[in-house]
């Protein structure tokens, strides 16, 4: 097993002043040597992961790091900045920068080593035993935490005198004789010391590598100041060990850092509890620990109000000003987002049946009762099987995740249960949405409810469940059920009826909202209104999947075109992402046209959402097709007019070029000389 960090990935006068310059420059000398295989693919991922949460800290660090499949072992480069670079700290930039890569399927024993060196960041001694090293050999060795190789061995002045040990012919001292003890009266007893506040803790963060471990430090640490017993559980990517349960029984308050779900929740249900993202485990930790020793004066608990309901998945992080349509939005989201993957592998499978076996296959016996080796119908007719098992799981996905957006685990079951209901009745994608709805409700209803302390353990698994269901099951059968397939069933009677211009209309419509916010809410409405419609499939609803694919592939295709037709309006950085976004916009991937986006949005999305309106609407107005939620131009062969339906894409993909060129060429930037485009090939720096 290599060293976590060699003198060849220290660089003592890092010379980058901005943090992607800093990673570049830190990631090559991993490729040098050997340790990253694709020097573009790992940036991106760490771009990827320092847009979830910046990764400075407080004291003048930085600590980018990710998981990434181009990592072939744990790995550590540093750098230190004279001049500083800025990582989002709050205190200011970082000279201290600690790039950490890790594989996908990392193993334990390099990971607790990462872990380790988390740790020793909140070491004030250690970071400046760091400032102060004078040699890439001595700063790896600190960071490996062995002694440098000056200080292993004292120098003959330097050996310490041992203190004199006494020798058995040493003569021993009399003893003294005791003289008689006054009397006095009994001393009292003392009165027993009250047991310290104890905390129970939970550490995360998205790669479970450097903020997990250092944000238990930090609480352990602030906890140690305080005089009160705090112990962690870091739920981190070398795996975790569950606290004790008596230690958790015995607990007074639990603290929450973390950024992912935390794992067996129900563990620290009513006591005061305080939940909050890891960063502030690791800037704020004195202020948490007081925080959650005030909620325990004050007898607040866990499950005690909406206040002090611990925050679901998809309020973390939200601005306590957030809406109700806001966080309605976020929870229909979460269900939308979970679907997708049944959506995508239930449509292709099914797609692929029609190609191999005819659109009759569909009236194809049962595979379990009879199948065929050597006939290809009976292999369309078990992909189509397969694919409609899983496409079947579509609505039933839907409603439990929304409802586990709303109300965390205990919202699953009512809600896979309401889903169940929807498609039993026919009240479709509407019913899943709704049944969602419905089962996040009633269970955050019934986690508002102060219930006796002898029943909180029986809540979320037996309670929860069996209350909430019988009630969604009660609302979707006999009250809101009907009303809703029959809205359903107008919805798709309508789509069925689409021609001329109300076709192209809502073809473009739907191609502006593809294209809005590339990937974002907007977005998946749009996909999920066409995704929807695959679950009764006729000749509007396949138009109307047909129309958000091909208008969701234009916006990354148009930028990749005009990166390639007029590169010098572009940054050197962004005619790098235009290579990729070729394969992105084929693929049906529009975030691949983000990154352009984010850097100039008054120019890009209005060029991108012109274009995808007209893709939009010619391909309805061609009467184009399509089967398949997803897959891009491999696909091609299984949609209706296939020539028309890429004249359509190349239509839209060839007006947002334009128009992202004219509006770019009328308000140039002055480029900088960092940024004076060339016309010969880009070539990455040397390590």
């Amino acid at each position: 097993m290599s060293e976590l960090i060699t003198a060849d990935l220290v660089d003592l006068d890092l010379s980058a002043d901005t943090k992607d310059a800093a990673a570049r420059s830190l990631a090559e000398r991993m490729v040098a040597s050997g340790r990253v295989t694709d020097l573009e693919g790992f940036l991106a991922d760490v771009a990827a992961r320092e847009a979830q949460m910046p990764t400075g800290l407080d004291g003048g660090i930085g600590i980018p790091h990710c998981r990434s499949a181009h990592v072939t072992e744990p790995t550590l480069a540093f750098g230190r900045s004279a001049a500083g670079i800025d990582f989002g700290a709050p205190d200011g930039p970082a000279d201290l920068i600690f790039l950490i890569a890790a594989p996908a399927g990392g193993d334990a024993d390099h990971l607790s080593i990462l872990s380790s060196l988390a740790r020793q960041l909140m070491d004030e001694s250690f970071t400046g035993a760091l400032r102060s090293a004078t040699g890439p050999g001595r700063a790896a060795a600190l960071i490996r935490g062995e002694a440098p190789e000056e200080a292993e061995e004292p120098t003959a002045a330097e050996e310490p005198t041992a203190a004199p040990e006494p020798t058995a012919a040493a003569a021993p001292e009399p003893e003294p004789t005791p003289e008689p003890e006054p009397e006095t009266a009994s001393a009292p007893t003392p009165a027993p010391t009250p047991a310290p506040f104890r905390i129970v803790a939970i550490t995360s963060c998205p790669t479970g590598i450097a903020h997990t471990y250092m944000a238990a430090e930090s609480l352990e640490k602030a906890g140690r100041a305080a005089g009160v017993e705090v112990f962690v559980e870091t739920q981190g990517s070398a795996g975790f060990k569950r606290l004790d349960p008596q230690l958790v029984a015995d607990a007074d308050g639990v603290i929450f850092a973390h950024d992912v779900e935390v794992r067996d929740k129900e563990r620290f249900a009513g006591k005061p509890t305080v939940d909050v993202g890891v960063k502030a485990g690791i800037n704020r930790s004195a202020e948490l620990i007081a925080e959650v020793r005030e909620k325990a004066a004050r007898g607040e608990t866990g499950a005690a109000g909406a206040a002090a309901r611990p925050a679901v998945p998809m309020d973390r992080g939200a601005d306590a000003a957030d809406g109700y349509a806001t966080r309605l939005r976020k929870w229909l989201m979460t269900g939308v987002s979970y679907m997708v993957p049944f959506v995508a592998a239930g449509g292709l499978l099914i797609a692929l049946a029609f190609a191999i076996g005819g659109y009759t296959i569909n009236k194809a016996p049962s595979v379990a009762d009879h199948f065929l080796w050597t006939e290809s119908t009976s292999w369309a007719a078990l992909l189509f099987q397969i694919g409609s098992v899983a496409f079947g799981f579509l609505v039933p996905v839907l409603a439990g995740f929304i409802a586990y957006g709303m109300a965390d685990r205990p919202g699953l079951v009512p809600g896979f249960v309401g889903g169940a209901i929807a498609l039993t009745i026919n009240a479709g994608f509407l019913g899943g949405l709704i049944a969602g709805l419905l089962a996040g409700g009633v269970v955050m209803t019934i986690q508002r409810l102060n219930v006796p302390a002898p029943l909180r353990g029986i809540m979320p698994v037996v309670v929860i469940p069996l209350v909430s269901s019988a009630l969604v099951g009660f609302l979707m059968f006999l009250v809101v059920g009907k009303p809703i397939a029959a809205l359903q069933k107008g919805l798709t009677d309508w789509l069925s009826g689409l021609t001329g211009a109300n076709a192209i209309i809502l073809g473009a419509l739907l191609g502006l909202m593809m294209c809005f916010d590339l990937g974002g809410p907007l977005n998946k409405v749009a996909y999920a209104f066409a995704v929807g419609g695959l679950a009764n499939p006729n000749e509007g609803s396949l138009k109307v999947m047909a129309a958000v694919m091909a208008a969701g592939m234009v916006p990354p295709l148009a930028m990749a075109l005009a990166t390639t037709v007029r590169g010098r309006l572009f940054t050197k950085t962004e005619r790098e992402n235009g290579k990729a976004a070729w394969v992105l916009g084929a693929s049906f991937i529009t975030e691949g046209a983000i990154p352009f986006a984010a850097a100039d949005p008054l120019r890009v999305i209005p060029s991108a959402m012109v274009g995808g309106a007209v893709t939009g609407a010619l391909s309805m107005a061609f009467g184009c097709t399509l089967r398949a939620p997803h897959g891009g131009v491999f696909v091609v062969p299984l949609i209706g007019q296939p020539l028309l339906y890429l004249l359509a894409i190349a239509a839209g993909t060839c007006v947002s070029t334009a128009l992202v060129l004219l509006l770019k060429a009328l308000r140039r930037p002055t480029p900088t000389p960092a940024e004076t485009p060339s016309d010969h090939p880009v070539v990455p720096a040397a390590a």
